[in-house]
C-alpha cells in the first residue's frame, strides 16, 4: 500500500506541474494578445470546486467547496414573453445582460479570470473566451465576435495561443534535463565494464541470446550503454548483434524481422539486466540467513552443491526450492563454507545484497552550469526523437495491446521517492505531453493548428458548426482512447 501511495503521489505531482505549465502557456499568449481567459483550473471540477477565486473591483473573492458558477445564459423569449425553442424542441439560449446581474455575481465581471482547484486530479484547463473547445459554449459562439475573444483575432495571434502549451512543455523538458545534469551529472555502466555479462528475458533467449553473453555491437556498430542497445534492436531495426560468449567465443545473434512485435506481444519490459555476484550486505534478524549465521560480505557460490554465484542464478534456485531446506555454499574471508538453511515459503533467505554498482566501474560525467544547457537540450531532443520513432509501434497489433493509461504511467515512477528519477520522469512526460498534444486530432492543440494552417493556405476560416462537430468527434476519439488504455491497465492487473 505504501508503494502504491508513493507512486500515486509522484504521478499526481508530476502531472500537476506539467498540466499547470501547459495551460499557462495558453494563458500567457492569450493575455499577451489581450484575449480574455475566463477560467484557469488545476484539476477538473465537475459540479463543485475545492477552491475558486476571482478578482472583482480590485479585491479578491475566494470560495471553498462551493458549487461552480452557473453559465451566464438564459432562455431567449419571444415578443409574447414565451420561451423560444429550436426545431428539435431544445431551448434557445442567450447571454444574460451584465447590467441585470448583481454586483457580487462573478458572471458580471468576465474581464477577470476565475482561478480554481478542482477535485478530480486528472488534468486541468484554461478556458479562453470565444474559442470552440471542450466546454462547447454554444451560447457565446452564437453571439457576434467580440474584440476580446479568441475568434476575433488574426490567425497569426491564434496560432501562438494554441501552440503555447506545447511550446512550454517542450522548453520545460529541456530546462529540467539541464537542471538534472547540472545537479546530478550523468552516470551509467559502459557495456565493456559489465564483466559478468547480461541476463536476458525469455524472448531474448528464444532468439539466440544466452545468459552471461557480453554485448559488443549491433550491425557492427559499437554500443556503450543499455538504452542505446534497446533502441537499436527495437526501434532502428538492428538485426545482427555481436556478443562475446564464455569470454572467448564471438557469436553473431541474428534477430528476425518480427523481433519488435515478439517483444511487444510478450509484454516483457526488462529485456536485459546486469549479472552480478550474490554478496551479502546485511542479514535481517529472525530470518533463515540469520539462523544459518550468514554474515556481511559472505559470497554465495552454490546451492545444493550446484555451482551458481550470480544473483540471477541463485534467485532462480531459491524460487525452485521455496519452503525447503537447502545447502548453501559461500566464501568467507577466502574460505569455503557449507551450511543448511530452511527457506521461507516464498523462497527468501532474508538478506540485503551489496549494491549492484559496487561491483563495476561506472562512467560519470559532470556538467557545469554553462555545459548543462546544451547537454540538456541535446538530451531532450534525442529523447523526443527516440519516442517519436517508438510511436510507430503503437499502430501494430502487438503495440496496441501494450497501450497503458494512468496505471502504466504510475509504474514508471520508483517505489521510493527519488528526486533525480522524479525530475527525469517529469521531463520525459513533458515531452510526451507536448508530442501527443501536437497530433492533428480535433480537440487537441494539434487539431486546432491543423485548421489554422488550412485557414492560412486557403484564406478561409472553417465554419463554427464544422468546428463544433470536429471538436465532438475529437473528444469521442480521445475518450475512447482513454478508456481503451486504462482498460488495458485494468485487464493486466486482474488477468495477467
Amino acid at each position: 500500500m505504501e508503494t502504491f501511495l508513493i507512486k500515486t503521489l509522484q504521478l499526481i505531482l508530476s502531472l500537476s506541474i506539467l498540466v499547470f505549465l501547459h495551460e499557462f502557456g495558453h494563458f500567457f499568449f492569450a493575455k499577451l494578445f489581450k484575449v480574455r481567459v475566463e477560467k484557469f483550473y488545476m484539476f477538473f471540477n465537475p459540479k463543485i470546486s475545492i477552491v475558486r477565486a476571482k478578482k472583482i473591483n480590485g479585491k479578491w473573492s475566494v470560495k471553498f467547496f462551493a458549487p461552480n458558477v452557473p453559465p451566464s445564459e438564459r432562455q431567449a423569449m419571444n415578443s409574447q414573453g414565451v420561451g423560444m425553442v429550436d426545431a428539435k424542441g431544445k431551448p434557445i439560449m442567450e447571454p444574460i445582460p451584465l447590467d441585470e446581474l448583481p454586483d457580487d455575481d462573478w458572471r458580471k465581471h468576465p474581464e477577470s479570470t476565475e482561478w480554481g482547484v478542482g477535485w478530480l486530479p486528472l488534468g486541468g484547463y484554461c478556458k479562453i473566451a470565444g474559442m470552440i473547445d471542450e466546454s462547447m459554449d454554444k451560447t457565446q459562439m452564437a453571439a457576434p465576435p467580440q474584440p476580446w475573444e479568441y475568434r476575433a483575432q488574426s490567425v497569426w495571434k491564434r496560432l501562438p495561443i494554441i501552440t503555447g502549451g506545447v511550446f512550454v512543455n517542450f522548453i520545460l523538458a529541456m530546462v529540467i534535463y539541464a537542471a538534472v545534469l547540472f545537479t546530478w551529472g550523468k552516470e551509467y555502466l559502459p557495456f565493456e565494464n559489465a564483466h559478468y555479462g547480461f541476463q536476458f528475458s525469455p524472448t531474448m533467449i528464444k532468439n539466440g541470446f544466452q545468459h552471461g553473453d557480453k554485448i559488443l555491437s549491433v550491425d557492427n556498430q559499437a554500443v556503450e550503454q543499455q538504452s542505446d542497445f534497446i533502441e537499436k534492436i527495437l526501434i532502428d531495426g538492428g538485426r545482427e548483434v555481436q556478443v562475446l560468449r564464455d569470454d572467448s567465443l564471438l557469436v553473431n545473434v541474428a534477430l528476425p524481422e518480427d523481433f519488435a512485435q515478439q517483444i511487444l506481444a510478450s509484454g516483457e519490459s526488462g529485456l536485459i539486466t546486469i549479472r552480478f555476484p550474490f554478496v551479502v550486505e546485511e542479514v535481517q534478524s529472525g530470518t533463515p540467513a540469520y539462523n544459518a549465521q550468514l554474515q556481511k560480505n559472505d559470497s554465495i557460490v552454490a546451492i545444493n552443491e550446484k555451482s551458481c554465484s550470480m544473483y540471477q542464478d541463485i534467485a532462480a534456485a531459491l524460487d525452485e526450492h521455496a519452503g525447503n531446506e537447502i545447502l548453501v555454499s559461500f566464501y568467507r574471508k577466502g574460505e569455503l563454507h557449507h551450511v543448511p538453511m530452511s527457506l521461507t515459503e516464498s523462497g527468501k533467505m532474508g538478506v540485503i545484497l551489496r549494491p549492484l554498482y559496487t561491483f563495476f566501474e561506472t562512467k560519470r560525467i559532470e556538467y557545469g552550469l554553462l555545459e548543462s544547457v546544451p547537454a540538456g537540450i541535446s538530451l531532450g531532443w534525442n529523447t523526443l526523437v527516440s519516442y517519436v520513432k517508438q510511436f510507430k509501434l503503437v499502430f501494430t497489433k502487438e503495440g496496441s495491446k501494450q497501450l497503458g493509461g494512468f496505471g502504466s504511467i504510475g509504474k514508471l515512477f520508483p517505489a521510493v521517492w527519488d528526486w533525480q528519477i522524479f525530475w527525469n520522469m517529469t521531463a520525459f512526460l513533458s515531452l510526451i505531453l507536448a508530442f501527443m498534444n501536437f497530433l492533428p486530432i480535433p480537440a487537441l492543440d494539434g487539431g486546432h493548428v491543423m485548421f489554422l494552417l488550412y485557414e492560412i493556405i486557403t484564406g478561409r476560416k472553417p465554419g463554427d458548426k464544422f468546428m463544433e462537430r470536429a471538436q465532438i468527434i475529437g473528444m469521442l476519439l480521445l475518450f475512447a482512447l482513454l478508456i481503451y488504455a486504462n482498460g488495458n491497465d485494468i485487464f493486466k492487473a486482474f488477468f495477467k
